[in-house]
């Protein structure tokens, strides 16, 4: 059984750090990564794994909270293009991984993007390490997009959000798949989630405030009107799809059908696969849970290979 692998990292916003608990699991088990490829967020973890530097990118991924992501938002107010210029990101990860050229880091490392002008999917084996990362991540109308030359380049997942074919081989290695937008379906939950009453009063009641027992009596009788109403609205799911929310399943859909395509033209030996609803995009203040749950999932998938070879 070889114990080389070509490792390919999807995109998937936060899930993406699921990628290092995946990479933990592999090494843990004494296989040797020797070539690498990612798009979007599997962009960022593959580069810094090919830089040697994934331990410290994955202490400064713990270390993240919603206000250090709201301070690296540099809104883009001048540009109808996008909501967030990018660059401030960038600028963060620099201070974890030194930019460098693609074609010096310790394996063979493929970045993704799309070429919105062309159609086409474009691939960064040389040049700028974060030039690559910053195009492959520029999800389109929140990130600006970034042009080199005649290119306008947008997220790699647009076309392909698990490179399969893209990825260096060497005879004898294993295709390992990294896939974080298995598909799913929506829970009920997220077009009919009942009214928590008991959960407030209980939050309400530790701060200290004092709550009269008709008060309780009243709001219990509301929570159960309200209940009924939304429960009622839940039959008719169209009336709870707002413009935002139906764009962005779309978006959804379309990825987890195009990594069904990848799959199916490029088989993985291994293929790792956490279920797109797990996390949301900028769920990177879970990073410890991601990365748990993304080495739990690469295990899995590790025995059914075994097992079968």
């Amino acid at each position: 059984m070889g114990k080389n692998v070509a490792l390919v990292l999807g995109s998937g916003g936060a899930r993406g750090l699921a990628h290092i608990g995946a990479i933990e699991a592999l090494e843990e088990r004494g296989y040797t990564i020797t070539s690498i490829a990612g798009c979007s967020m599997g962009s960022i973890i593959a580069g810094m794994y090919a830089a040697g530097q994934l331990k410290e990118a994955k202490e400064w991924f713990l270390s993240v909270d919603k206000q250090l992501i709201l301070r690296m938002m540099d809104i883009n107010l001048l540009s109808g293009n996008s909501l967030v210029k990018g660059e401030r990101i960038i600028k963060e990860l620099e201070k974890v991984v030194p930019d460098r050229p693609i074609e010096s880091l310790n394996i063979p490392c493929t970045l993704v993007a799309t070429d919105m002008i062309h159609s086409d999917e474009v691939l960064f084996r040389t040049g700028s390490l974060f030039e690559a990362v910053r195009a492959s991540i520029s999800i389109p109308l929140f990130f600006k997009p970034v042009q080199i030359g005649q290119q306008l380049l947008i997220d790699g997942g647009i076309l392909n959000p698990l490179p399969l074919h893209v990825v260096e081989r060497t005879p004898g290695d294993i295709l390992v798949a990294a896939d974080i937008s298995g598909k799913d379906s929506l829970p009920i939950e997220a077009v009919y989630e009942p009214i928590d009453v008991e959960g407030k009063l209980a939050e309400v009641k530790k701060s200290g405030i004092p709550v009269p027992k008709s008060w309780e009596q009243q709001l219990r009788l509301l929570g159960k009107k309200v209940d009924r109403i939304l429960e009622q609205r839940s039959k008719d799911l169209g009336r709870k799809v707002s413009f935002v929310s139906l764009l962005d399943r779309m978006s959804d859909i379309q990825i987890q059908q195009n990594t069904l395509l990848s799959l199916q033209l490029t088989p993985p030996d291994v293929h790792s696969v956490m279920r797109q609803y797990a996390y949301n995009t900028f769920d990177f203040d879970k990073a410890e849970q991601i990365i748990a749950d993304g080495k739990k999932l690469m295990s899995e998938a590790l025995d059914k290979y075994e097992k079968e070879h």
